[in-house]
């Protein structure tokens, strides 16, 4: 395991002397503010209609990255990653069912297999292996894939993954209300509530708890994404799509270790990048150790001042990780880092 931390703009990345994979910033595409959401299109893979967003290479693609959001989230989670990634790949950001735009599964199966299904279904119907990126609950559908699928994965990329985290922690209760609605007929009333908010405090509450600082989106970026919010916030599932999802995902905290997310980690065998904000609200930082360890090829890069979705936080940086990683694996020097649990490096900025 390597852990690299972001700091204040120093002498360069390096752990034991040896340089990390960290691609500079003129590899990036362009990133705007904000970046006009990807246009999106309805596939229908394995009997399941998802909605996917398409971000074009800017110019000749190398390869095809595909990304997974999470816990009520959508593709455009994306947007701004997937505009940096363009200098190489084409994109498609899916929509998991019953999630953005995507209509729910007929037989309205929201467990982390069935989502991990489709986005392998999706995977599959590409014809070629992708590099796979997720967060949160995309992060462990992501995972369960790459385990499930390695000859269709090239790489994979976990941004703050829903490992097992069971702690009491009232900071990811944000003002109670969203932890409320998750539980059944207790909090019927409460998700009625929250369905009759308006999509910007609907969208400023989520932002409270997943955003180090959400006060640093700017009003042009927080503007689209309400408008965004507003396009399906008249869907009648997705109430049912967020507090089932959520079910599903916790019962794989209590599942047997045969089957838990441990024992899916375990069986990664893509090059994996491990990427935990220190502000992290959600899902603690502190599981970011165990996770790398866990998986045999991974990595682990911490941001502070980041909290959940360190891909929309800090999209340059991670996608300056995720390109370093890939130059990494072509240039076989991936696996070959001193590889010890208490290493930290420096990277600018």
């Amino acid at each position: 395991m390597v852990i690299v931390t972001i700091t204040a703009p120093g002498s360069g990345p390096q752990v034991n002397g040896s340089p990390l994979p960290f691609a500079p910033t003129s590899a990036l595409g362009p990133i705007g503010d904000p970046t006009p959401h990807w246009p999106g299109r309805r596939v229908v893979v394995d009997g399941v209609e998802l909605h996917v967003r398409d971000t074009p290479a800017v110019g000749a693609a190398e390869g095809t990255v595909v990304y997974v959001h999470g816990l009520g989230g959508s593709a455009t989670n994306w947007t701004d990653l997937a505009g940096a990634l363009s200098s190489r790949w084409t994109g498609h950001a899916v929509d998991l069912p019953g999630f953005g735009h995507s209509t729910p599964r007929v037989d309205r199966d929201y467990s982390l297999r069935a989502h991990a299904d489709a986005v392998g279904a999706f995977v599959a119907s590409l014809g070629e292996p992708v590099h796979l990126v997720g967060n949160s609950l995309g992060g462990a559908v992501a995972m369960t894939v790459a385990a499930d699928h390695p000859d269709a994965v090239r790489t994979t990329t976990l941004v703050s993954p829903a490992m097992p985290d069971l702690r009491p922690a009232p900071t990811r209760l944000g003002d109670g209300k969203m932890a409320l609605a998750a539980i059944p007929l207790v909090g019927a009333r409460t998700r009625r509530e929250l369905a009759a908010e308006d999509p910007g405090t609907r969208l400023r509450r989520t932002m409270r708890l997943c955003y180090a600082d959400p006060d640093a989106v700017s009003p042009a970026a927080f503007a689209q994404a309400v408008a965004e919010q507003a396009q399906r916030a008249e869907y009648p599932w997705l109430a049912e799509a967020l507090q089932r999802s959520f079910g599903g995902l916790v019962s794989t905290w209590f599942a047997p270790r045969s089957r838990s997310l441990w024992s899916i980690a375990a069986r990664v065998r893509t090059p994996t990048l491990v990427v935990w904000g220190e502000v992290d609200r959600l899902i603690s930082v502190r599981k970011a150790r165990r996770t790398v360890a866990s998986i045999p090829r991974a990595r682990l890069l911490r941001l502070p001042g980041t909290g959940h979705v360190a891909q929309m936080e800090r999209p340059a940086v991670v996608a300056r990780a995720i390109l370093g990683m890939v130059d990494a694996v072509a240039d076989g020097t991936w696996d070959s880092a001193v590889v010890r649990p208490d290493v930290c490096g420096t990277v600018p900025g």
